[in-house]
């Protein structure tokens, strides 16, 4: 891999062609010795014969596989900060079982060692969520994994879904303070009743436009409005498939669009998921059975549940697996039955389509952001490392050199 032309300078340098590799481009058929051409950002040729306009950094890609940016579709990058403890913890604000109005996007540190460690995993694009400890947590941030001075200058989309929690880890924070919910029954009330509320405000909320009268806002029933309204996902955490059935029923009691997030025991419910199109973000896989409604979680459940027809996506939930094992993880998965083309769609364009984030990234498509990784092969043989990284056309990482200088703006 070397340049054949002088590197863009800075940020508004953004074209880039990247020639000669293994294009493998999710949603095609792979192409040797192609040629992946970025103008402005922005994908705009991905092909065998694409003519490279004068000008433009070329980059000698022989002898690598290019792939997309890997989309990490549950992480906790920036707000869970790793080797930090409590005063880098802002994952879940419990001191109230309803935090639909808090919003990741406040507490995100793009200092955190995690983005490092996404770029060295091919990782470009990262959904951030509250943490599991309420019913309902906040909203979610699709970000970008290096670049900016803030989080604001690598936000792909500010609000994505609202994460919300069933099963164990709701019931134990708030059991623990003797106050609701302390059982699953307390956590679906919870959610129920929140829903009903929103409702409520919506129908008052709107009759008071029609009257054109003044309305107190609310920015908890706002924020489940949007989920009501199908502005916003409702990312769901529960891993039995009781809480899974659980969260179909309040899904269609309300009406929202459904994400599983977790899913490991989803394989009892596999093709009731399937019928019902729910998609799951699965994992994390390699973590210890560290409580009780993880006992039959294993690996080869995601071959079982993509074989019914689900759409899947995998996930770390970084920092709890390292966010640089996601491709490991899909390399355990096709050893446990996982189809391989499955498993890179999984880390690519299947999180970009469930979280409605495909008109920009998870796949070397023209009109998509230049998120472009040079693998040294085969990115499931566990031997292949990241060689090169662009975020929207920009160089932002080396395996000589680690990541670039943070400098730039990608909006």
């Amino acid at each position: 891999m070397t340049r054949v032309t002088p590197p863009a300078t800075n940020a508004s340098d953004r074209s880039v062609a990247v020639v000669g590799g293994y294009i493998v481009p999710i949603d095609g058929e792979p192409v040797e010795n192609g040629t992946v051409l970025i103008r402005d950002g922005v994908i705009s040729a991905v092909g065998r014969d694409v003519a490279v306009p004068d000008g433009v950094e070329v980059v000698d890609a022989t002898g690598t596989w290019v792939l997309p940016g890997f989309v990490e579709s549950h992480a906790h990058l920036g707000i869970h900060e790793e080797s930090v403890g409590w005063a880098g913890d802002d994952v879940n604000e419990m001191t109230g079982p309803n935090q639909a109005a808090v919003r990741a996007v406040d507490a995100v540190l793009i200092d955190d060692e995690g983005f490092r460690d996404a770029l060295a995993g091919g990782v470009t694009s990262a959904v951030v969520k509250p943490g599991s400890g309420n019913p309902i947590g906040g909203q979610t941030v699709a970000v970008k994994t290096w670049g900016g001075r803030t989080v604001d200058e690598q936000v792909i989309r500010d609000a994505v879904s609202v994460k919300s929690a069933l099963g164990e880890n709701p019931k134990r924070v708030y059991g623990e303070k003797q106050q609701t919910p302390s059982t699953r029954l307390g956590v679906a009330k919870i959610i129920r009743e929140a829903f009903a509320a929103a409702q409520d405000y919506r129908a008052a909320r709107d009759h008071a436009a029609q009257e054109g009268k003044p309305f107190e806002r609310d920015l908890t029933k706002e924020t489940l409005v949007r989920v009501l309204d199908g502005e916003l996902l409702w990312d769901q955490h529960t891993h039995r498939h009781d809480d899974i059935a659980t969260a179909i029923r309040l899904a269609e009691e309300f009406g929202y669009r459904l994400v599983v997030n977790h899913g490991t025991d989803g394989a009892k419910v596999a093709d009731v998921l399937a019928e019902k199109d729910i998609p799951v973000i699965f994992g994390p896989m390699i973590t210890a059975r560290t409580k009780w409604e993880l006992r039959d979680r294993a690996i080869a459940n995601l071959a079982a549940i993509a074989a019914a027809g689900v759409k899947v996506a995998i996930t770390t939930d970084a920092p709890v697996v390292p966010i640089n094992f996601l491709v490991h993880q899909a390399s355990f998965a096709v050893k446990e039955g996982l189809d391989r083309d499955v498993a890179l769609r999984a880390l690519t364009v299947n999180p970009a389509e469930i979280l409605g984030l495909d008109d920009r990234v998870g796949a070397l498509r023209p009109g998509l952001d230049g998120d472009v990784v040079l693998w040294s092969g085969d990115p499931l043989d566990v031997y292949s490392h990241v060689e090169q990284v662009y975020i929207s056309g920009v160089e932002v990482y080396s395996s000589e050199t680690g990541a670039v200088e943070r400098s730039h703006r990608f909006d």
